[in-house]
């Protein structure tokens, strides 16, 4: 029956479908203990592309970027996490702070840090979470109310500036009183029409107001201006299609003075009338308005001209061009005497612009989150300069980005043998970071030394294993060395009994990959007795399920903490029996620069299938463990005191009740 219990536990763990992002995610946080935050950034981004759903990536790798000071990333990950689960209103809280704190597109992340801090008011069920939230939401609120009522009652009773306009829109969009803004945006936008950034303030505001074609005036009108940055802007949130002509018009309604985009009308209605002659007279129409706004667009008056003369109006035609002559740019000024049939000047510059380096697109591309571009232009850049380690790490990070970590793996290995320090470095950690994944074998070893008041004796627990990966199968077949031992050996008195198998255990097992903590296991081997006692076979397995929550031990800030084990393990060496461990920390971690405490309370049970006396008890009581300066971050020291009880008395030669005190250093690594 134990046999049966024990194969239904193991094939019920081996049947779980496996964690994708475990790997990456336990990279992550052994990353975060060696304080390494930009590999930690990198391994949790991979693993939230793998566990998409999963908000507790989101979240550490949000703490993780604040952590570098890169607050805005963090925003959006608390963003999605907030998306992924609405109800967790603590990341909520988190999200809405940092929104509020932003500097782009500030009115509109204070509207929405005031909404989320009103829904978590409204909505929390926890008093402190509901009295921040209500304290954050006056915070914001009062002070925008004020400030709406002053400047509304300035341009009631003064002359009407740009300053005060757009202040009192600034005001009201981050207080989500959207019709005020887009009114006052668009009056501070009439009054300096030069100020084309203004526009896409105004675009956001009517994309709030749920008014799309106000959205594409504004964009549109943006994006033909003369400012670089507004325009560039402006052309990303324009959908990827050509505008229309009734688009053009409502721009020029919102930015009658701005001429390149009246042009560029005039010549979409002369492109549009070679297929409808109709539409012509409309595009000369447009070309005679620019015109008479514009007299010095000679690009224009140009082009007017030469509708002119193909309508054989030669008095109309004859000034424009001679004013083209005489005052356009050579190229333009070419076009008018071709037309005239007079000789041609040489134009200066006649060499064209040389086109953009491959590199510095791929820059652009890589920063605008277009990765496949950024792929392309990376892999032109890199065959014209085969040489370059920079363009190999970029490549690199490309590829991880698109998550094909075999690419990357091979462009980081080449960019490590720079002789720049600095692209060494980065692509090393990379590649250390990368290889694991694709290595076939890992190796793993634990140990943990312990010394019991109560026995008087000091123990040996330990494991060494290097598993092999077989594909993408969701386990992974090991060989074992185990160590389970002590320096007695035997309790004293008249019943006197071991304390330890006191043997090396050699197995050959597999195990599955962890899934949402959980993880099954099952060897077989031969245990030798290093007591020249012999040997016998021993054949072992389970599960095991753990799970942490709060500041651990490697936590940069002061917290919190609980953390439970649990593991069921069959073992043939003791009858057959099936012994189950519940092991259970709570307490608080004090970090003191390098030196890290945590001071916890402990309660462990546990219990067996034959109800043997040894095997059934409880044990509670204060502890202490350690992390000290200049160790690696696995190592710790744990001090603790326990008050334990049997569960179980028969056959039991001792008191039902026992203290004990124990100290032991954990240490742990994986190559």
């Amino acid at each position: 029956m134990k046999f049966l219990l024990a194969g239904v536990v193991c094939a019920v763990a081996l049947a779980q479908p496996p964690d994708p992002a475990y790997e990456p995610l336990s990279k992550a946080f052994e990353s975060l203990r060696a304080h390494d935050y930009d590999t930690a950034i990198l391994l949790f981004r991979k693993a939230a592309a793998l566990s998409p759903q999963r908000t507790d990536i989101r979240k550490n790798l949000a703490y993780t970027l604040l952590k570098t000071g890169d607050s805005d990333a963090a925003r959006d990950q608390f963003g999605e996490a907030m998306r992924l689960d609405p109800a967790d209103l603590h990341v909520a809280l988190e999200y809405a702070f940092l929104c509020y704190e932003a500097r782009e597109d500030g009115p509109a992340r204070k509207a929405e840090a005031r909404r989320i801090f009103a829904r978590v008011r409204d909505g929390a069920s926890d008093q402190t979470v509901r009295a921040t939230a209500s304290q954050a939401f006056t915070n914001i609120d009062t002070p925008l109310k004020d400030s709406i009522g002053r400047w509304q009652q300035v341009l009631a009773t003064s002359q009407p500036t740009f300053s005060a306009h757009y202040e009192l829109a600034q005001t009201a969009e981050a207080r989500d009183a959207l019709d005020i803004a887009a009114a006052n945006y668009r009056a501070a936008f009439q009054l300096s029409p030069e100020r084309k950034a203004v526009l896409l303030e105004l675009a956001r505001v009517e994309q709030a107001r749920n008014l799309p074609a106000s959205a594409m005036a504004a964009w549109l009108a943006a994006s033909r201006g003369p400012e670089p940055r507004a325009s560039e802007l402006a052309r990303e949130r324009m959908p990827a299609r050509y505008p229309f002509v009734y688009e053009f018009r409502e721009a020029l309604k919102l930015d009658p003075q701005n001429h390149a985009l009246h042009r560029e009308l005039a010549y979409l209605l002369l492109s549009m009338s070679e297929k409808d002659p109709a539409v012509r007279e409309e595009a000369e129409h447009e070309f005679q308005s620019l015109n008479s706004e514009a007299p010095d667009d000679y690009l224009a008056a140009a082009q007017l001209g030469l509708l002119y003369l193909a309508d054989h109006s030669d008095e109309k035609a004859m000034p424009l061009l001679k004013t083209v002559i005489a005052h356009a740019d050579s190229a333009t000024a070419n076009r008018a005497r071709m037309a005239l049939h007079m000789p041609l000047v040489l134009e200066e510059g006649t060499n064209s612009e040389a086109p953009l380096d491959p590199r510095l697109l791929a820059e652009r591309s890589y920063n605008a989150g277009f990765l496949k571009d950024a792929l392309r232009y990376y892999t032109l850049a890199r065959e014209v300069n085969p040489y370059d380690p920079a363009i190999a790490l970029k490549l690199g990070w490309t590829n991880n980005l698109l998550h094909d970590d075999q690419t990357a793996l091979r462009w980081f290995g080449i960019a490590r043998q720079s002789t720049d320090p600095a692209i060494s470095t980065e692509a090393s950690r990379a590649w250390h970071n990368l290889s694991p994944s694709f290595e076939r074998f890992r190796f793993t070893a634990w140990m943990l030394p312990l010394y019991s008041s109560r026995w008087n004796d000091l123990f040996g627990y330990g494991q060494a294993k290097e598993e092999i990966r077989v594909g993408k199968l969701p386990f992974r077949p090991y060989a074992s060395v185990r160590l389970v031992g002590d320096a007695r050996r035997y309790t004293g008195g008249a019943l006197s009994q071991s304390l330890s198998e006191s043997a090396v255990i050699v197995a050959a097992g597999i195990a599955t990959r962890p899934w949402h903590g959980l993880m099954g296991w099952g060897e077989a081997g031969t245990a030798f007795s290093y007591l020249g006692k012999g040997h016998w076979r021993d054949y072992r397995g389970g599960v095991n399920f753990a799970r942490a929550r709060g500041a651990s031990l490697a936590a940069e800030k002061s917290g919190a903490f609980a953390e439970a084990t649990a593991d069921s393990v069959f073992v043939s060496r003791f009858d057959n029996d099936l012994i189950n461990y519940s092991q259970n920390k709570f307490g608080y971690t004090k970090t003191n620069g390098a030196l890290h405490i945590q001071s916890f309370w402990s309660v462990n049970v546990t219990f067996d299938a034959r109800r043997q006396y040894w095997a059934n008890f409880v044990e509670f009581g204060p502890g202490m463990r350690f992390h000290f300066p200049g160790t690696p971050p696995p190592v710790s020291l744990t001090l603790a005191a326990v008050r334990g009880v049997y569960l179980i008395n028969d056959g039991n030669p001792r008191r039902p009740n026992f203290n004990d005190i124990r100290a032991g250093i954990w240490y742990a690594f994986t190559k």
